[in-house]
Formats: C-alpha cells, structure tokens, sequence
C-alpha cells in the first residue's frame, strides 16, 4: 500500500521560512515526477515546484527565486525550501508523487503566514 506523507507546515510571519517534506512509501511503478501543490483558501490546487527523476526543476511564477524543490529519489522523499514567506503562501500544501502507472497524493500540511 502507498503512502505518501508531508510534513513541515505551521504558523510563520510573513518574510520567514518553513521546509516542507514528503515522504513516500509502499509499491512505485518507477517514480518519474515529485512535486508540491498548494491550495489556497477558495481557490483551486495549483503547482507551486515538481521535480524530475533526472532533477528537471519546474516552479509556479510567485514560488521562483523563494522557494527551493529538492529530492532524494533513492529514499522517495521530496523537500520544499520557502524563504520570503508571503500571506499568499497560505493554504494546504500537497506532496505529489507520480510513477509510470499512478499518481499519488499526501494528505496535505497546512502552511499559515500572518502578515
């Protein structure tokens, strides 16, 4: 059975940091992509950084020059460095992992900024 498993969020102010990670365990089809989403209050899930087996670096637009994706392919975790935590970093923040077959998702850990 897979897990996958974040952990790191809470309660920072705005300009402060958090380092999400993720976890993954049980069966993979040769996991190719992990990555990060956030959904943020009344809004829809959306990409904030993936990352490849080969350490291809995708990032949303509003997470360049902030926040850091990293992985460990050989332990199936996934990291998130943020730095310059913005209000707008609110919301539940979902580890994604996808092998050949399937796509896995994290219960998700809540980040909260205060301004």
């Amino acid at each position: 059975q897979v897990q996958v498993v974040e952990s790191g969020g809470g309660l920072v102010q705005a300009g402060g940091s958090l380092r999400l990670s993720c976890a993954a365990s049980g069966k993979f089809y040769e996991i190719n992509v992990m990555g990060w989403y956030l959904q943020a209050p009344g809004k829809q899930r959306e990409l904030v950084a993936a990352i490849t087996s080969s350490g291809s670096t995708n990032y949303a637009n509003s997470a360049k020059g902030r926040f850091t994706i990293s992985a460990d392919y050989a332990q199936n975790m996934v990291y998130l460095q943020m730095n310059s935590l913005k209000p707008e970093d609110t919301g539940v923040y979902y580890c994604y992992v996808a092998d050949r077959l399937y796509d896995h998702w994290g219960q998700g850990t809540q980040v909260t900024v205060s301004s």
